[in-house]
């Protein structure tokens, strides 16, 4: 998912509030509510995508739905809402949840192989390559691509290693064709 600039600006806001009032834990649980709901929902995005439902009726449904979270929580989608910003409701949560992180110092990493692997070769692969530190927590995110062939393709933050198959071949045709 795209995080937009929009987003950034309404997370580091909500941060920054929550820091003030010592609630950054709690705010940090129910962003995570709000972007499983949102990620399991394909209806509720729409309804908040959709232009012609009058935005009234958007916070209605939204403190229904999240009628469950803290005040602070709620105000800032009913404020999301009404600046007409609802489409961007996932992805605040979703940087609000990463600024944490962040804070915490939670390494974000991203696996891409062709098979599923088992924890001790996501292991071999961590000690293999110098972006991971391990020492520090992680979240990590494994993909299954068969299209890579074989290898690994591993993306920490905004660094990545490319150790696909694919990727070697691509670089072998390249270099036969310049040869």
């Amino acid at each position: 998912m795209l995080i937009t600039k929009v987003a950034k600006r309404y997370a580091q806001g909500l941060l920054d509030f929550t820091q003030e009032s010592n609630s950054t834990a709690t705010m940090l649980s129910e962003m995570k509510d709000v972007v499983n709901i949102m990620q399991k929902s394909d209806e509720l995005n729409r309804f908040f995508a959709t232009p012609f439902i009058d935005g009234r009726q958007k916070i209605a449904t939204a403190k229904e739905i999240f009628k469950s979270l803290s005040p602070t929580a709620q105000n800032l989608i009913t404020l999301v809402i009404r600046q007409g910003r609802e489409k961007h409701l996932q992805g605040i949560a979703q940087q609000y949840i990463n600024r944490v992180e962040d804070m915490q110092g939670v390494q974000r990493i991203t696996l891409t192989t062709a098979t599923e692997l088992s924890y001790q070769t996501i292991e071999q692969i961590f000690k293999a390559t110098s972006l991971v530190n391990l020492n520090n927590k992680f979240d990590l995110k494994t993909i299954i691509n068969p299209e890579i062939l074989g290898g690994y393709i591993i993306r920490v933050g905004d660094q990545q290693v490319d150790a696909s198959i694919k990727t070697k071949l691509t670089n072998v045709r390249k270099n036969f064709h310049l040869n």
